[in-house]
């Protein structure tokens, strides 16, 4: 096939479209719940969004690399990137809870108050499969796709409430 040496590059474009996807899908569920802003939150945003852009290199990363002897840094890159997006998260949750509530109403704040539970927990995550991909690179790449298959199912949540 003349074309198979650029699969790895095609891989990468698309786990790259699907989790800038599954971002926009959970970014956008996210400000539907809000309908005030701050400096804040812009600027939350913006590091949401340099985490967005910065994603494409990692990815391409894991994708040459992830079936030869480099496997190990590129997989510790792309978990350390995963970590700064959920860091991100974080923050943009805080700014809109704190310290006046940014959302439309108690309901949108409780929804988000809810997922921020599970962005502590996804941080730590992250940071273990960082580590642990030291030893297991190929195994914590899998276990990365399958956590961004489970963000998805989180951002249609979100949209249904």
């Amino acid at each position: 096939m003349a074309l198979q040496h650029l699969l790895p590059a095609i891989f990468a474009f698309l786990l790259s479209f699907l989790v800038i996807f599954i971002t926009w899908v959970n970014h956008h569920a996210t400000l539907k719940l809000v309908n005030k802003s701050s400096p804040a939150f812009v600027y939350a945003n913006g590091f949401l969004l340099l985490t967005i852009v910065i994603l494409p290199f990692p990815t391409a990363l894991l994708s040459e690399y992830l079936f030869t002897d480099y496997a190990t840094p590129a997989v510790v890159i792309y978990a350390a990137v995963n970590a700064l997006q959920a860091l991100s998260w974080i923050i943009l949750s805080q700014t809109v809870l704190k310290p006046k509530a940014l959302t439309k109403d108690e309901k949108s704040t409780h929804t988000i108050q809810a997922n921020q539970r599970n962005l502590q927990p996804a941080l730590i995550i992250y940071i273990l499969c960082a580590v642990l991909a030291f030893w297991f690179p190929q195994a914590i790449a899998l276990v990365l796709g399958l956590i961004w298959i489970g963000w998805l199912f989180v951002g249609v949540r979100i949209m249904g409430e």
